[in-house]
């Protein structure tokens, strides 16, 4: 895993786009389309404003597919992750092709469903970020590690649904949902490139845990240091409790 430390989370969330556009063109280039797996959150918002507005992509070659959303939450909420990729992804890069979890209907077909044009094709980069509790995608830990399932249905923790109310989605606890659908640990892991953006000072325990700790599933997000080729975009915050052997390996810009 290369680990790259920004000042701020704006810089941060540049220089990850600099590298996603590169991927994207470059793949488009070479074989005339390219996949994604795109995540959401507070963490992503200057990340994919940056990436939008990067020159050269064409995106009706873009293809892209949903990280996680909750079951129930309509499309209308604030905090639907569908309503987020649309406004601040999909509709300002003008995407060709999406797939988006409709987690309001059948939400098992919908599992079935999505988890077989996901895998009908490699998947060429992911974006995905890390929470508080050290979840990767909704995958709270302890996370299954072992399931060879494209989409699970998840029960969200309590810390993972405190980080929904904190940054500002909810209003209390008791609206936000209690399960979710989620791309599982291993189908992450499918992608040839994983681009981890990980901004603020409230990720900073996850960030030491999944960095520092042992790679189990109590911490999920660790699985990420067994994949050949992943970077974990940093700020001063995130990387803030990270010890110096830590940090004498990371790049800083």
């Amino acid at each position: 895993m290369k680990t790259k430390i920004l000042d701020t989370s704006s810089e941060l969330g540049r220089a990850a786009a600099v590298e996603a556009a590169i991927v994207l063109r470059e793949t488009i280039a070479r074989r005339g389309q390219v996949r994604i797996i795109a995540a959401t959150g507070a963490s992503q918002f200057s990340f994919l404003k940056e990436l939008t507005e990067s020159p050269g992509i064409d995106w009706q070659r873009v293809e892209m597919f949903h990280l996680d959303e909750y079951v129930g939450l309509p499309i209308t909420h604030a905090a639907s992750f569908r309503k987020y990729l649309l406004e601040r992804l999909i509709r300002p890069a003008g995407i060709g092709r999406y797939h988006l979890l409709d987690g309001e209907g059948d939400v098992p077909a919908l599992c079935r469903k999505v988890g077989a044009e996901l895998n009908a094709a490699p998947i060429d980069v992911a974006f995905v970020g890390i929470g508080e509790n050290g979840h990767l995608a909704f995958n709270d830990p302890p996370a299954d590690f072992t399931t060879e399932e494209p989409y699970l249905i998840v029960n969200l923790d309590e810390a993972c649904r405190r980080q929904q109310v904190g940054e500002g989605w909810f209003k209390d606890l008791s609206e936000v949902p209690q399960q979710a659908v989620s791309m599982s640990i291993r189908q992450i892991l499918k992608a040839q490139k994983i681009i981890c953006i990980v901004p603020d000072r409230r990720k900073a325990p996850a960030v030491k845990a999944c960095l520092e700790d042992e790679i189990s599933p109590a911490v999920p997000a660790s699985i990420l240091r067994t994949h050949p080729d992943v970077t974990l975009y940093l700020d001063a915050n995130s990387s803030s409790l990270l010890e110096r052997r830590t940090l004498d390996g990371a790049m800083r810009s």
